[in-house]
């Protein structure tokens, strides 16, 4: 009798560097670039691809062969509850990030220009006013503090609440069922729990903005007279919830990188200039869409002597396509005087990140002024017993307990 092999699936299992992704990726980026896993549920066929180089993944996002539908889309990640016969089912209106043109393109028109490189570069002197109000906040508390929490979630929230009219308020009673979601270690009731209050916290908020108009991001939205009640509560869903776990995680995470290369630090230190491409750096190197992005062939596609089949879905390592030797020389190091152009940790063609610049801007302002501000800055406890998000949607740190002085 013969054991029957395990299925091949999406490598979850990190080495000792906590900056590193699964050490597997490296393998299969050399050897298998488009290799075939099997999903716990499908909608169609079980089997799938896993896409971990560099130009495959990059050909692939900008291919309109291939679908971003959520109706399409294999169950990626194993659910933390069984789901015997699971359905997908399509994106409800204004939940746009799983759709394709011509739906996608006209929620992105309308939010599109309240991201823009000039709108956000308007933003900056407020940005940076709320993040020297956190750090006297930090100072005048006695370390060690964890900066997630006084710094790195504080900060992305209360620019949330300045640049769309969103109440602190309202923001603090969503992140916490946001963040909840994206651990990945709900139960099925706690995920209903939480996916209704989030509905039911954003419901309340657009019913109170169509009552009390306002010339703001919900005010403008709401004023277009394009947009339903349940579509603006979606669109708020995404941008708003958007907000509240990402940007937290990079500046969790790339301060601990930081403060785990000391000489690339100093480099900062020498050359505050360079924070202007270092945080692109940080984003590939960190890249902490650990996920990555999931595509389903439209029609069968032959990429690198592959053919995908239409129905498939092909999962895109975006760790994998950052870490790549052949578009980055030394890719595993973090080096802040690289200019690393075509990293794909914000993705890339139509579903590229929507806030990317404000990410951008967050990042370059935040790190620099944490940095300045707190020139002793270190961790308070060994780096090995950091706490890390390794089961969830962005990789990141659970806690980051750090002194000074």
């Amino acid at each position: 009798m013969t054991t029957r092999p395990e299925p091949p699936v999406i490598p979850s299992e990190r080495g000792k560097c906590p900056f590193d992704p699964p050490a597997e990726y490296a393998r299969l980026r050399e050897q298998d670039p488009i290799s075939p896993i099997t999903f716990q549920v499908a909608p169609g066929d079980r089997d799938g691809w896993l896409v971990t180089r560099h130009d495959y993944v990059r050909q692939i996002l900008a291919d309109d062969r291939f679908s971003h539908r959520n109706e399409l889309l294999a169950h990626v990640v194993a659910p933390p509850f069984p789901i015997p016969e699971y359905v997908p089912q399509p994106s409800p209106p204004g939940a746009f990030a799983k759709t394709d043109a011509p739906e996608h393109s006209k929620y992105r028109r309308l939010l599109a220009g309240h991201f823009t490189v000039r709108r956000i570069q308007q933003h900056e002197p407020e940005l940076t006013r709320i993040i020297d109000g956190v750090l006297d906040e930090m100072a005048g508390l006695e370390p060690p503090v964890d900066l997630l929490k006084v710094f790195a979630e504080t900060v992305p929230a209360r620019s949330v609440c300045s640049l769309m009219g969103v109440s602190p308020e309202l923001v603090s009673d969503m992140s916490e069922h946001f963040g909840a979601l994206m651990k990945l270690t709900y139960t099925l009731g706690e995920f209903i729990h939480h996916l209704e209050s989030i509905n039911e916290i954003l419901g309340r908020m657009v019913k109170t903005r169509i009552d009390e108009p306002a010339d703001d991001f919900f005010g403008q939205l709401i004023a277009t007279g394009e947009l339903t009640e349940e579509e603006l509560v979606n669109l708020a869903v995404l941008t708003v919830g958007g907000s509240l776990d990402t940007t937290p995680n990079m500046l969790g995470l790339s301060t601990f990188a930081l403060l785990e290369n000391p000489d690339q630090l100093a480099e900062l230190r020498a050359r505050p200039e360079l924070y202007e491409t270092a945080v692109d750096e940080l984003m590939r190197y960190l890249t902490i869409s650990q996920m990555g992005s999931s595509r389903c062939a439209l029609e069968d596609v032959e990429i690198g002597g592959r053919t995908i089949k239409a129905g498939q879905t092909v999962v895109l390592s975006l760790p994998a396509a950052n870490r790549d030797p052949a578009l980055f020389d030394n890719p595993d190091a973090l080096d802040v005087t690289r200019v690393p152009r075509k990293h794909l940790a914000l993705g890339f063609g139509i579903h590229q990140c929507l806030g990317q610049h404000l990410a951008r801007a967050t990042l370059r302002i935040g790190l620099r002024r944490l940095f300045e501000r707190f020139p002793t800055l270190r961790l308070a406890v060994p780096a090995d017993q950091v706490p890390l998000r390794d089961r969830a949607v962005h990789y990141g740190v659970d806690s980051l307990m750090v002194t000074w002085g």
